[in-house]
């Protein structure tokens, strides 16, 4: 018998696959099912002839869209065989009928099932557990999920995933779950990855400028900033009336101050360039608005000011809301963060 069973389960899949595209192979899957079921009972079989089995049923019921079918079946087969070796290929496939039927919450279940109850296996040369925990960093809803799944990744497989990505990633979830040391940590190592500087992140345009803006300005005494947009407009205005350009030199950012056209990026080197402004008061009649300019926002605004040279007269004042919430005191206040010259754009 056992050496019968190979090509009676050949023929038995070559005759379903021969009609697949018929109303005949749906009509006959109940029967092919129990062809198949009755192979298996043979006690003979070896375990990749038991797998063979069990995977042509499985994908029969998804072939005709059956996901509940499917959950079913192969819930029941890994918990009447717990010593199949290849139950954690059955619980995936498990857990993907769950996503087919857009029941995510399960279907985490079932993926973080298999890394914590079963043993990995290849598939098609890829990890099991791999796969578990991409679909996982998708589909859960909460940061501290997240976080243990992303450690999980970076940790056992260091050599499949991009460690540059995921540090940056890893830093935003502890970010959410308001651990900022570790969110402080994790963007260091996002900083020292050799690419930080170059990566294109999907959805994080700005990684390597926020990252950088967090760690240098947690590690400044922040006593630049203002309680209230109202106090730090009133600020500056003062110390241009009053052509004190010390004041000024004090009231700019010491963390990435930005002094830019409005074409060019704050991460541009040249943007960086320290200079003071004693250097463009000296023998100008500098003015400003009385309003902050249309485009400001509860989070940023705009002061327009002119008259600071012959080459770029009009200088747009940039002023932006603090967000630090590791330090509750600072957390909210307002910046001078940058200048933008040239009329807007």
């Amino acid at each position: 018998m056992k050496k019968i069973i190979p090509v009676l389960l050949a023929v038995i899949i070559f005759s379903f696959f021969s009609c697949t595209k018929t109303d005949e192979a749906t009509q006959n899957i109940f029967q092919t099912q129990k062809q198949l079921e009755i192979l298996l009972q043979d006690t003979s079989l070896s375990s990749e002839q038991k797998y063979a089995i069990v995977n042509q049923m499985a994908n029969n019921l998804l072939h005709t869209g059956d996901y509940h079918g499917t959950i079913l079946f192969l819930n029941d087969w890994v918990e009447n065989n717990p010593e199949d070796k290849y139950n954690s290929y059955w619980m995936l496939m498990t857990a993907y009928s769950y996503l087919s039927l857009n029941a995510e919450p399960v279907a985490e279940y079932y993926f973080d099932r298999i890394l914590r109850q079963y043993n990995d296996l290849l598939v098609k040369g890829k990890s099991i557990h791999f796969i578990c925990l991409q679909n996982l960093i998708q589909i859960s809803e909460t940061p501290k999920n997240r976080i243990k799944y992303f450690n999980e990744l970076i940790n056992r497989f260091p050599d499949e995933i991009n460690k540059t990505e995921l540090y940056l990633r890893l830093a935003t979830e502890y970010e959410k779950d308001s651990q900022w040391d570790m969110a402080l940590r994790t963007s260091e190592l996002f900083l020292n990855q050799p690419d930080a500087t170059t990566i294109q992140i999907p959805g994080e345009p700005d990684a390597y400028k926020n990252a950088r803006h967090l760690i240098d300005f947690n590690s400044s005494d922040k006593d630049w900033t203002f309680e209230s947009l109202e106090e730090l407009e009133s600020a500056i205005k003062k110390a241009i009336r009053n052509y004190d350009w010390r004041k000024l030199d004090k009231y700019k950012s010491k963390v990435n101050f930005f002094s830019m056209s409005w074409r060019q990026d704050e991460t541009d080197a040249n943007s960086q360039t320290e200079f003071s402004m004693h250097d463009y008061m000296r023998g100008n009649r500098i003015r400003f608005a009385d309003e902050l300019d249309e485009l400001s926002n509860e989070n940023e605004a705009y002061l327009r000011t002119w008259g600071w040279n012959t080459y770029v007269n009009v200088w747009y004042l940039y002023f932006r809301k603090v967000n630090f919430p590791l330090d509750p005191d600072i957390n909210g206040n307002w910046e001078w963060a940058g200048i933008y010259f040239g009329n807007k754009l």
